[in-house]
């Protein structure tokens, strides 16, 4: 098998809906033992200086607990949010309390929870 370059690799992962990846991602950390969260924290340099920086939570999840009253709403921002077709946004919605983002940055978070209550859903961010 050919080696990709990092570039060829990130242009698949571009082509992944969010739950692709994320299941990517734990069989990732399965198959070599290690996790994104660890790798992340120590970084490049080790990280052994780092110490209040693994205290600090920087991955969050965004969970849709319910969709109200506004459901053709919500499942617009889903689509939006995440690259899911018609289908799969809805039958996400429906199946509440469900992550739509997961281990994304504050910032992504927060703007996610927002545009989901505009529509009218309920958003926990966790």
């Amino acid at each position: 098998m050919a080696k990709l370059s990092t570039d060829e690799l990130l242009d698949a992962f571009k082509e992944m809906t969010i739950i692709e990846l994320s299941e990517f991602v734990k069989a990732f950390e399965e198959k070599f033992e290690v996790t994104a969260a660890a790798v992340a924290v120590a970084g490049p340099a080790g990280g052994a200086g780092d110490a209040g920086a693994a205290e600090e939570k920087t991955e969050f999840d965004v969970i849709l607990e319910a969709a109200g009253d506004k459901k053709i709403g919500v499942i617009k921002e889903v689509r939006g949010l995440t690259s899911l077709g018609l289908k799969e946004a809805k039958d996400l919605v429906d199946s509440a309390p469900k992550a739509i983002l997961e281990g994304v940055n504050k910032e992504t978070a927060d703007a996610a929870k927002e545009k989901l209550e505009a529509a009218g859903a309920t958003v926990t961010v966790k």
